[in-house]
């Protein structure tokens, strides 16, 4: 008696797995075909949703400039300025005086200048964590909370002429 029923028990679940793994349905068939013309948009990544969402308005107009950023100010260079890897980083003038929207893809910054002792034009969006920092022959655009460089060998047309009448340095002859 045992032996019948462990054979109709053996029997029962052969038969459920031969049903389980016979030919697909025809909605599983379906569910199987992609379709031919429905193209899938990539969801923006965390990061992408927040730099899309950020306020690029003036910021905080309590905030005053001196005298010295506001002279700073008027050296920067502003348009549409080419880097390294066929990046751009457009900067254009607010209405506010010396502030600036400085923006690269998505990455998007309001900033006002800062004095440097270097003599360099700098840039920040402090709120943010963003520096663009200008020399007589090349800018770059860093985030300092991500501690990365956005772009980099950015030169405007005033840079590109100062790049090239700029007189090479030999260091090992400099004590001569």
């Amino acid at each position: 008696m045992k032996l019948l029923i462990a054979s109709l028990v053996t029997a029962l679940f052969a038969a459920g797995a031969i049903a389980q793994t016979g030919a697909p349905s025809a909605d599983k068939a379906r569910a199987n075909k992609k379709p031919v013309s429905v193209k899938k948009v990539p969801p923006a990544t965390k990061r992408q949703a927040i730099e899309e969402r950020t306020p690029t308005e003036d910021s905080d107009p309590s905030e005053k400039l001196s005298a010295a950023e506001l002279e700073i100010a008027k050296r920067v260079h502003t348009g549409e300025i080419q880097c390294e890897l066929g990046q751009k980083v457009s900067i254009k003038p607010m209405k506010r005086e010396g502030f600036f929207f400085v923006s690269r893809g998505i990455y998007k910054y309001v900033m006002h200048p800062v004095e440097s002792r270097t003599g360099a034009i700098r840039l920040e969006d402090p709120a943010r964590g963003a520096l663009w920092l200008q020399l007589g022959n090349k800018s770059m655009l860093m985030n300092q909370k991500e501690g990365k460089r956005l772009a980099d060998e950015c030169q405007s047309p005033e840079q590109v002429d100062f790049a090239k009448n700029m007189k090479p340095v030999n260091l090992l002859e400099a004590g001569k």
